[in-house]
């Protein structure tokens, strides 16, 4: 990674913390409690680079910048820091910070336009059809386990399974799915090689969207070909690659902290089994407390205003703190008490950026887990709950193994076909041969 020049320091008498590196990633939520102890609602902190940024921890005002896009713009070209030349174009942070032509990162009409695009082709999918591509992936990566009466749930079913959907409905090739989940984790983890495996992602998408103007289908990328906002090749690039993403890292992340819910807390098992709660309530429970994304970048001031006690500065970067505006005591004073049927949490954002695609990615989850807690019934967790560990980086923090044990076996299989990319396949043509090193690093093993 290029060293910015000159990085700046935090903003003007504030000391910040660095929301990067080991002391962060071992404790972010810790980090989070500790900010809000020393700076209130709106926290200076140091992004990669320790370039400054304001985190936002308060549920109100994360709301308040989520549903103003005249102060807190998602346009990125109003980073003072960018324009200034401190962001190199290698810097970590760059594929999700620098300008594309997508819904996120802009706002007013044009982003009404390119929006409508992405909404309404979202909407014609059979959410009955999706729960079907669901149950059939999560039997075939079940059955990949079933017989050893032992399995990790991350790498065997909450990675790959809405990266098996999503490739799916866009309408890619089965073998797509296995090299785009270890170049989205690479990307979203902000390594040194990000930049390259976002390029790997793009490559793979462009060559999806020619095959498509060729022989469309009944498929997501199809329809933003025919969509009468007429979406350039570029555009159409751009939101494939948003929704993928988007769809990959939380719903990952929500199926195995869910599972982890159900295998560590009596209580909450109990809930689900007894029908004191419904998985769609479980769903709701984690997605207050651990939501799949902690923060996300980013907003930017589109003039010198004020958000709780801090001064923001024209051109300042803000990040949405997800995590910890779900636990703030204004809202939540004792999180002890379960939130059923309470869907204000901010796990998808609000406003007019809130997730377009947040309703699939329950479906994914919801069938997903249903389907798992039905083959395995008996499942169990596979060490001591003291032993499982989790990495961490600026948007997420995501559990790397989840082991379990059950009855070899489990319920009668009834998919026939073998998951795709449970072998290593040869590249489909016009994409790289290899994702990234720290790409394959982050691969799941099969």
């Amino acid at each position: 990674m290029t060293t910015p020049p000159n990085p700046p320091g935090p903003p003007p008498g504030c000391p910040a913390h660095r929301l990067y590196g080991p002391e962060a990633e071992a404790d972010p939520m810790g980090l989070y409690e500790k900010l809000r102890a020393e700076h209130g609602s709106v926290a200076p902190v140091l992004v990669h680079g320790d370039l400054p940024a304001w985190l936002v921890l308060g549920h109100r005002e994360n709301l308040d910048v989520a549903r103003t896009p005249s102060r807190f713009s998602r346009d990125p070209r109003h980073w003072r820091d960018m324009k200034e030349g401190r962001v190199p174009a290698d810097h970590p942070l760059t594929p999700m910070t620098a300008w594309q032509p997508v819904c996120h990162f802009v706002d007013g009409t044009e982003h009404l336009r390119l929006r409508r695009a992405v909404t309404e082709s979202l909407e014609r999918f059979d959410r009955r059809g999706v729960r079907r591509y669901v149950k059939r992936f999560a039997d075939q990566l079940i059955d990949g386990f079933a017989d050893s009466g032992k399995g990790d749930l991350v790498a065997d079913f909450a990675e790959p399974l809405p990266m098996l959907v999503m490739t799916q409905l866009v309408g890619a090739p089965d073998s797509y799915g296995p090299r785009l989940v270890a170049a989205a984790r690479d990307m979203l983890r902000g390594t040194e090689t990000a930049v390259a495996s976002n390029e790997y992602v793009t490559v793979a998408l462009r060559e999806l969207v020619a095959r498509k103007q060729a022989a469309p289908g009944h498929d997501f990328t199809s329809w933003l070909l025919e969509h009468p906002t007429a979406l350039s090749d570029e555009e159409i690039v751009e939101h494939l690659r948003l929704v993928l993403i988007a769809a990959f890292e939380t719903t990952a992340n929500l199926i195995a902290n869910t599972v982890r819910m159900v295998l560590t807390d009596r209580r909450f098992r109990a809930s689900l089994s007894g029908g004191h709660m419904t998985l769609p309530d479980a769903l709701e429970q984690v997605l207050w407390d651990e939501p799949p994304l902690t923060t996300v970048l980013g907003r930017w001031a589109t003039g010198d205003t004020v958000l709780g006690d801090a001064r923001i500065r024209s051109g300042d970067m803000l990040l949405l703190g997800l995590a910890a505006g779900n636990v703030d005591p204004e809202i939540r004073p004792d999180l002890t008490q379960p939130v059923h049927g309470n869907r204000s949490h901010l796990a998808f954002s609000s406003g007019p950026h809130e997730c377009p695609g947040q309703d699939i990615g329950r479906a994914i989850a919801d069938t997903g887990i249903d389907t798992l807690l039905t083959r395995l019934p008996d499942l169990e967790l596979g060490v001591p709950e003291a032993d499982l560990r989790w990495t961490s980086s600026l948007m997420s923090r995501h559990l790397v193994a989840l082991p379990v044990t059950f009855t070899p076996g489990g319920s009668a299989v009834t998919a026939a076909t073998a998951v795709p990319g449970r072998r290593e396949a040869g590249p489909p043509a016009a994409l790289p041969a290899e994702v990234p090193a720290a790409s394959r690093a982050a691969a799941p093993p099969g």
